[in-house]
């Protein structure tokens, strides 16, 4: 048995690739447009690790997604947790819980799934402003 990928459901293919692309950093691997079942399938890994990707699914007509609190999250390991926060912040991204503890993050993508970011190695050691930020909503 093989690991493949984890599969989530996105409202807006476009604002999704700049989240989970541009901001978070995970690259894009392939993007398969179906006309005859009018979705999109768009392939994502963190650089260098092909083998856990992430499948973003794009149906082309509008759905409501709910908030789907039993799939849990995704989580990645990061090289510098405060540098990249600072990156979301810049780029308007809501930190739901801060790494006031230099060594866990969570941010939600813009169809509210719960991404999960852990400092690589030890934890950094705490500093401003993110000691002392507070949560935001839940993730």
């Amino acid at each position: 048995m093989k690991y493949l990928h984890t599969m989530v459901r996105v409202n807006d293919l476009d604002k999704s690739l700049a989240f989970y692309c541009d901001a978070l950093g995970l690259e894009k691997l392939g993007q398969y447009d179906i006309e005859a079942g009018r979705f999109s399938l768009v392939f994502l890994a963190a650089p260098g690790q092909k083998e856990a990707q992430v499948e973003l699914t794009h149906n082309w007509d509008k759905e409501e997604l709910g908030e789907g609190r039993n799939f849990g999250h995704l989580a990645y390991e990061v090289d510098d947790i405060y540098a990249l926060c600072q990156k979301l912040m810049d780029a308007g991204i809501t930190i739901n819980r801060p790494p006031r503890d230099g060594h866990m993050a969570f941010v939600r993508s813009p169809d509210n799934i719960s991404i999960e970011l852990l400092q690589k190695g030890d934890a950094l050691p705490k500093q401003e402003p993110w000691a002392s930020m507070e949560n935001i909503g839940h993730w």
